[in-house]
């Protein structure tokens, strides 16, 4: 494990400002067009969610502040992110999953099924593997959101950034699906914000890549 010589950051005096909040998240939505995705897992008949969600993490996994937790006073960095999302089961309950992420789609999905097929198999809420080292995602698509909210245990200090997919919806030919998202100002800003909804949109627009 790496960690980050916060004393030469040129965030520090952000980090150790941020850092003493009760709630240091910011939290902002944005809709993305899914335009492509969607009809790319219509075509390949590949699930349209596990085609965002890998777009996501490989957008994720390309700027680097998404990479920093905080651990007691440092700040590691992790040199994969793979993420916790919420998989809904039959009986509309649902549970955490913990899935690898790869750059290739297809290895992404076979993990994605693994997990998939362990939550329907059990009425467990979370997930065998504890780990920071993600993000954790949740999907809402009954519902095109502008403003969300995650809830924080308040237990402990928080550093993984929490993401939240909508119901996406049509406008001039184009389907636009809302993707709200929350992270600790004390690791990052607006600004690297905007970096991974670049890179978001960027990859969805290649998922046949």
């Amino acid at each position: 494990m790496n960690y980050l010589d916060t004393l030469t950051w040129n965030r520090r005096k952000h980090f150790e400002h941020f850092k003493q909040f009760s709630d240091p998240y910011f939290s902002i939505t944005v809709e993305v067009d899914v335009t492509k995705a969607y009809r790319y897992s219509k075509e390949t008949k590949k699930s349209f969610f596990v085609l965002y969600l890998h777009a996501c993490m490989k957008a994720i996994n390309a700027v680097e502040n998404f990479k920093y937790r905080i651990e007691e006073e440092k700040v590691a960095i992790h040199p994969i992110i793979n993420v916790s999302t919420t998989i809904l089961r039959p009986d509309n309950t649902f549970g955490f999953s913990y899935i690898l992420f790869d750059e290739k789609f297809e290895r992404f999905n076979e993990n994605f099924e693994k997990e998939k097929e362990r939550v329907f198999n059990s009425n467990d809420l979370f997930s065998p593997v504890d780990s920071e080292d993600c993000v954790y995602c949740s999907a809402l698509p009954w519902v095109n959101f502008s403003g969300h909210k995650e809830p924080l245990s308040g237990f402990r200090v928080e550093s993984v950034p929490k993401l939240a997919f909508g119901k996406y919806k049509e406008n001039e030919g184009k389907l636009l699906m809302p993707l709200a998202i929350s992270v600790n100002h004390a690791l990052m800003d607006g600004y690297h914000v905007g970096l991974f909804f670049d890179k978001y949109q960027k990859a969805l627009n290649n998922v046949d890549l």
